[in-house]
């Protein structure tokens, strides 16, 4: 057993490596869509845990024992802000992991990382490449048995679309044109970030007031269809009035 040069209590484990979250818009996109929808699917759950980039520590007393998920999930963690994940602080290690591969990180993904989180038990292992320059197909996924991981199956779409499914958070994982989407298979809708959900609910109040509007003109053109039509039958009537008076004025 390795003894300690300090006490557990004064080693620094780091919150960051002073490197840029992603190395460019073809991951950044991806991976802040992949934490922003997966926090608002979960967000009334209160013991499942969606973070991203965070270093993630596995041994006490170690700090060089340490990973960074491009996106994990941990169900069974208490949902609160953190500065870095600490394994022996926590209930439990991650459940899901997304890596979003590219150049500098291809090796890694494959090697290392797959190795480690192997070893702390994460249930499904996924990785996309935004570029497709890397991976082949683009999103792979595998589930962890006995200790090893096993390719998860994935289907090809009549549109296309590559189509697969999370145990573990209980979504599909879609690729269509290139574009990562997790999908609800019980609501069969597609899960939005922040932004896109923005954009959506104003979509849909321009759409209301539209309807309304339209509504509005619709119930104007009735009152003044119905206006014409009590003024064309008022009309009617006076004429009606008129010739009965000239009959009988002929007849007098």
């Amino acid at each position: 057993m390795s003894t300690l040069l300090y006490p557990v209590s004064v080693i620094d484990y780091p919150d960051e490596d002073g490197q840029p979250m992603a190395e460019s818009d073809f991951q950044r996109t991806p991976l802040i869509y992949a934490v922003e929808s997966l926090r608002i699917y979960f967000q009334d759950r209160e013991d499942v845990y969606v973070s991203g980039n965070m270093f993630v520590y596995y041994e006490q007393g170690n700090p060089k024992a340490v990973v960074a998920p491009d996106v994990f999930v941990v169900i069974g963690a208490p949902r609160h802000d953190r500065a870095s994940y600490k394994l022996w602080e926590e209930p439990k290690g991650p459940d899901f992991v997304l890596e979003i591969t590219s150049k500098s990180t291809y090796t890694e993904d494959q090697g290392v990382k797959r190795g480690v989180y192997a070893l702390l038990g994460v249930r499904e292992y996924w990785q996309y490449d935004p570029t497709g320059d890397y991976l082949k197909p683009v999103l792979q996924g595998w589930q962890l048995i006995e200790r090893n991981y096993w390719p998860l199956p994935a289907r090809r779409e009549s549109n296309g679309s590559l189509l697969m499914h999370s145990v573990a958070l209980g979504l599909d994982v879609q690729v269509t044109d290139g574009k990562l989407r997790f999908h609800d298979p019980v609501t069969g809708r597609i899960l939005h970030s922040h932004a896109e959900a923005v954009q959506a609910w104003q979509q849909a109040e321009q759409a209301q007031r539209q309807a309304e509007q339209a509504q509005r003109q619709a119930e104007q053109a009735q009152r003044q269809a119905e206006a014409r039509a009590d003024y064309e039958a008022a009309q009617r009537q006076a004429l009606q009035v008129r010739l009965a008076e000239l009959e009988a004025q002929l007849r007098g």
